[in-house]
């Protein structure tokens, strides 16, 4: 896929951002343990996280900062975002409902800006440069390459079955054709790669690699699995439109007759951190 040939709209996520908090795991603490270390953290500065969808990642690493702005272009998920502030009583946090290209919209400078599961979805070299300005000078661009919806595959022996993640992805493909969906438009191909290039030439030095290992099983019930597929760009719930009641049927009963006693297990994925300096 090349840039031109998919163009974000505000529909991309409408109706996802309560399926997160269900259907998503929550990263980690060693994430955050791992950034506060490679970078030598020391509690100053602020932490810009682009793209922040509901806080998840923000919400995580708020804490290691004197204060934190979360940008996203879907109001939903920023309404989500303060709601689950308020319950983690993190404080320091202010939500700004903006497109990353619209970057800097005063905002000022930063000592870390986070991308997680988000820069794919942006005209990637104009947000690069926007957010290589943003930074101080010893600040640093920390890319999240995780997938929180959904396990590692395999055949090794869990307390209960995998989610029929293949079977899952059959049934969206029934009801919404088989080239993958993505707000009004389509990814024959996928989403965008060639990152490193990207960044290279917005003038990023780098890339520091590290691994978050995972690997732990966790226990999901069809409930959650369900949330999971409607946190998708893919499978987002307005893109069903008057079929989604049939679809939430026939999902459910694809994953009741699947779970046992209406429970699933996955091992979850390690988390890729990417680090770039300005």
């Amino acid at each position: 896929m090349t840039d031109a040939a998919w163009e974000w709209d505000e529909s991309l996520y409408a109706g996802s951002a309560g399926h997160y908090s269900v259907g998503r795991w929550h990263y980690p603490p060693e994430l955050a343990e791992a950034v506060d270390t490679a970078l030598d953290l020391d509690g100053t500065g602020r932490l810009l996280d682009v793209g922040c969808g509901p806080g998840s990642l923000t919400l995580l690493l708020a804490p290691l900062f004197e204060a934190a702005v979360g940008v996203d272009a879907d109001r939903d998920m920023l309404v989500e975002a303060q709601r689950q502030a308020g319950e983690a009583g993190v404080t320091n946090v202010g939500w700004r409902h903006l497109r990353a290209e619209d970057l800097p919209a005063d905002l000022g400078t930063f000592r870390v800006a986070t991308f997680a599961q988000s820069f794919h979805w942006m005209d990637r070299p104009l947000v690069a440069r926007r957010v290589r300005d943003l930074l101080t000078p010893d600040g640093a661009w920390v890319h999240v390459g995780a997938n929180t919806h959904r396990g590692v595959a395999g055949d090794d022996p869990l307390p209960y079955p995998r989610p029929p993640w293949s079977r899952i992805d059959e049934l969206v493909a029934s009801y919404l054709g088989p080239t993958r969906r993505a707000g009004q438009g389509r990814l024959p191909g996928g989403t965008a790669g060639g990152e490193e290039e990207v960044m290279r030439e917005a003038g990023f030095t780098g890339p520091t690699r590290i691994t978050v290992e995972q690997g732990m099983v966790v226990e999901r019930s069809v409930d959650e699995v369900a949330s999971a597929v409607f946190s998708l760009s893919s499978s987002a719930p307005h893109l069903f439109a008057d079929r989604l009641p049939a679809f939430d049927a026939d999902l459910r009963g694809l994953l009741t007759a699947a779970a046992d006693d209406c429970r699933f297990a996955e091992r979850r994925r390690d988390i890729e951190v990417v680090i770039w300096r300005p």
